[in-house]
């Protein structure tokens, strides 16, 4: 019988508000977006899990960490939405306290998926998130989603613009993305498994961000972004 890809084994495992209790893992990737890109529903679409991540009817609220265990230890991370605009600022800081401390020094973290809603990509919260995690080295997987709302020329022309703009960052992969559609949701997948497939697993024991993290954390309930 032939093995379920790993991203199809997705379940729930806990999320977090505070770096110091994220969970052990050997390898895991991050999915990060602005808020309505499309984040929650790329998610789904991969992992063949219709209900897997979702969307608060309150985006931003809570914002916490989320991780779906694809193996032992090996873990599909889904970040806070981030680009709402009635935000206190003083919780727009840790919000952003904690994307970037995370993206630029969580050991496990083999690389990034980056969700852009194709009809406005590069946002500058989108470059932000770049210059954070660019500088490790690690390889960004760029979804422009919601392609199906541009026509032929418009999706080939956004695609040759972005590759364009990011063309100076060997590190960085763009592709045209529908989750309604399902456009490019096979190369998409293909790739997410090659990452952790050549992911190289932590050995050395616990591997959060500098402060003490814990082992395994309660479930703490989800809120999406």
């Amino acid at each position: 019988m032939t093995a379920k890809p790993v991203l199809n084994r997705a379940q729930f495992h806990t999320s977090v508000a505070q770096l110091r209790d994220l969970p052990y893992s050997r390898a895991e990737i991050a999915f990060a977006g602005r808020s309505n890109a499309g984040k929650s529903s790329a998610i789904n679409l991969l992992t063949r899990k219709n209900r897997l991540a979702f969307t608060s009817k309150t985006p931003g609220r809570t914002q916490l960490i989320n991780f779906f265990e694809l193996d032992a230890d090996t873990y599909l991370v889904d970040l806070p939405g981030y680009g709402y605009a009635k935000v206190p600022p003083e919780v727009k800081a840790k919000w952003e306290g904690l994307l970037s401390r995370y993206l630029q020094e969580r050991e496990a973290l083999v690389g990034m998926v980056l969700i852009m809603d194709a009809r406005h990509p590069l946002t500058p919260l989108d470059r932000q998130m770049l210059d954070w995690f660019t500088p490790t080295g690690k390889p960004v997987h760029i979804l422009l989603s919601k392609a199906d709302k541009l026509s032929n020329s418009e999706k080939a022309l956004t695609l040759r613009r972005v590759k364009q703009e990011l063309l100076s960052q060997a590190c960085i992969t763009v592709q045209l993305f529908s989750s309604l559609s399902r456009l490019g949701a096979e190369e998409a997948a293909a790739l997410i498994e090659g990452w952790l497939g050549h992911a190289h697993p932590v050995t050395t024991g616990p591997n959060p961000v500098p402060g003490d993290a814990q082992q395994k954390s309660p479930d703490q309930g989800r809120d999406r972004g």
